[in-house]
Order: structure tokens, then C-alpha cells, then sequence
């Protein structure tokens, strides 16, 4: 299958070569929240023309606190969507929803926990903090699991609205954190943090998983391989080229965000090694393993989490659009520069 679909696509890129014309695939992608730095790699694709070089034609639909995008992928109003882990993907195939993730572009889930600086002496002691924030998702995922593996008890626990102002106001508590958002919005604020991300304990997901539904992958593998494979050349691009197109289409999706935060953003990326790292620098980003994933699933199922026997693994993703080394000569291109 991979031969005939590279095959297919030298065939398209010579054509275009040549001259012909060819009326662009309309593809719509939806993301997990609003536009943001972690969502880059697609804006640049988008905007850099790397997505009209694979004859796409992409747009990139927002998700946000009033948009889930979820349930237009089954609907087909989505052909692909960015989620945050792997549990949602479980969900899918526990219910019955066809749909299969084919790319993994965050090899480390950017889920933390947060701290005042120096308040606790290291991950273990977060255990014994007398306060605990977590919104509602979080405690039905991994809050199970740091009670079942890390000692955390359901007495610390309290909810989470997405306000930093407890946080700030009590230095004893430890609130759940985006690795690249909580973070930095408490350092703008006066407060200086401690970030404990949960990959580095043990939680052992992807992130920013891509999915599509599992019609389209039996119809049309080509137009996945080619929205896969643009996709990892714009997050190479992004990555270690020239981001300013690329902010520019971000900031205009979200005018919230600026320039100044997205480096900030991107800086917090590079410092917590969420992207291009483990599988990814030999296999390429977006790079899965189905040892890993069932391994995770294995631990969801030991946390309580998710029930045993309600997911069968192997539907959950296929890693036939990536895992090629894709992509890793424009880094090797663009850090010799």
C-alpha cells in the first residue's frame, strides 16, 4: 500500500510539473482549541503552500469554548481532527465511532501539574499538598492515575475553572497545567512556577493526534498520506524555519494571541520536549508505535480509567501514513543553514 500511494504521489507532483492543472482536494481540518502556537505546523502548511503542493486545499477550522469539534469528524463536517490524547481516541472505539488516529504530531502529552517555584521540593511531594486543582475532564482521566500510581488522594481534590486566581492568591496549592499556557500566563502575572510534566512520570500518551474517519482511509488513502505527509513538512518548517507567516495566520484566527506570546509559547515547547524528540528524530514527526499505544492502554485500564475489554486496541490507530522519516531532510536542510 505505502508503494502504490508514493507512487501516486510522484505521479501528482510530476504532472504538476509539467503544467497541468489540477482542481485542489477541499479539506477541512478541525483543531482542539483556539489557534494557537501548538497548532503551528498546519498554519504553516496552510499559508507556506505546502498543503496546495499536495493539492489540497485546507481549511483549518478552530475548536474553542464554544466549538468541540468532535462530533462533526463522525458527521463528516470534518475530514481531520487535531485531539489532545490518546484517551479520546479510546473513547471513540469503546462507542462504537469509526474513526482512527493516523498521526501523533506531540510525541509527549504537554499535560501538567504546576506549582509556586521552590513550594514543594519535587513531583513525589505534590502528594501531600493540602489542594489540588482539577477541572472536570481531568478527573475522570488522569487524576485516577495519579491517585492509583503517585499517591494523590480524592481529599485534595477541587475543581478547576480555567481561572488562575486561587492559584496565584495560595502558594500551597498545585493546580493542573497546559505545559505551554497555565505556566506562562502565571509567570505574566508575578508568579514564578515549577512545571512537573506528567510525561516525564509515567503517562505515557501522544498528543495532538491526528484522526480521521476510517471510511476515508479505506476511499481515499491517498488524500491522507497527502495531508499527513504536508502536515509534517509544515511542522518541520515551523519548527526550524521562518515562522512569521505562519504567526501571522495564527494571530489572525486569534487575535489574543501575539507575536511575543507565541515565542513564548514555542520557547516553552523546545524547553519541555514535546515534538521532535524520541521516535520522531529517527522515524520522523508524526511517528507512532502500536506497542506504545497498547502499553497505554494497558495503564489507562490499570488506573481505572477505562473499563477492561471495552476497547479493542487495535482499532484505536494505524501507523500506515507515517513512521517513514518523512520531513527530516528539511530539518537536516534547515539547521545547516
Amino acid at each position: 500500500m505505502r508503494h502504490a500511494i508514493t507512487a501516486a504521489l510522484a505521479a501528482f507532483a510530476a504532472a504538476a510539473s509539467a503544467g497541468f492543472a489540477f482542481a485542489a482536494d477541499k479539506v477541512v481540518m478541525g483543531t482542539n482549541w483556539l489557534a494557537q502556537g501548538g497548532h503551528g505546523g498546519f498554519y504553516q502548511a496552510q499559508v507556506d503552500g505546502t498543503y496546495e503542493k499536495y493539492g489540497l486545499d485546507v481549511e483549518i477550522m478552530m475548536g474553542g469554548p464554544q466549538m468541540n469539534n468532535r462530533p462533526m469528524l463522525a458527521a463528516g463536517r470534518l475530514d481531520f481532527l487535531m485531539t489532545g490524547n490518546l484517551l479520546l481516541s479510546f473513547d471513540n472505539v469503546r462507542n462504537g465511532i469509526p474513526t482512527t488516529v493516523v498521526a501523533a504530531f506531540f510525541q509527549r502529552d504537554p499535560q501538567a501539574l504546576m506549582t509556586h517555584a521552590g513550594r514543594y521540593d519535587g513531583f513525589a511531594d505534590l502528594s501531600s499538598a493540602p489542594t489540588v486543582l482539577m477541572s472536570k475532564d481531568a478527573q475522570f482521566s488522569f487524576w485516577k492515575w495519579l491517585v492509583d500510581v503517585h499517591g494523590f488522594r480524592n481529599e485534595q481534590l477541587r475543581p478547576y475553572g480555567y481561572n488562575l486566581a486561587q492559584f496565584l492568591s495560595d502558594e500551597d496549592v498545585v493546580q493542573q497545567a497546559y505545559g505551554t499556557a497555565e505556566p506562562i500566563y502565571a509567570r505574566a502575572q508575578g508568579a514564578e512556577v515549577d512545571t512537573y510534566l506528567l510525561a516525564d512520570q509515567g503517562w505515557s500518551t501522544y498528543g495532538s493526534t491526528i484522526e480521521t474517519r476510517q471510511q476515508l482511509i479505506d476511499e481515499n488513502p491517498d488524500l491522507v498520506q497527502r495531508f499527513v505527509n504536508a502536515s509534517i513538512e509544515g511542522w518541520y518548517n515551523y519548527l526550524y524555519g521562518d515562522r512569521t507567516a505562519a504567526y501571522e495566520a495564527i494571530i489572525a484566527a486569534n487575535p489574543e494571541m501575539t507575536v511575543e506570546k507565541l515565542d513564548k509559547e514555542m520557547a516553552q515547547f523546545e524547553a519541555l520536549g514535546n515534538i521532535d524528540v524520541g521516535e520522531a528524530l529517527e522515524k520522523g514527526i508524526g511517528a507512532m508505535s502500536q506497542s506504545r499505544i497498547a502499553a497505554f492502554h494497558q495503564l489507562a485500564v490499570d488506573s481505572g480509567i477505562i473499563e477492561p475489554g471495552a476497547v479493542d486496541v487495535s482499532k484505536v490507530a494505524t501507523t500506515e501514513f507515517v513512521n517513514a522519516g518523512h520531513g527530516i531532510d528539511i530539518k537536516q536542510r534547515l539547521t545547516a543553514e
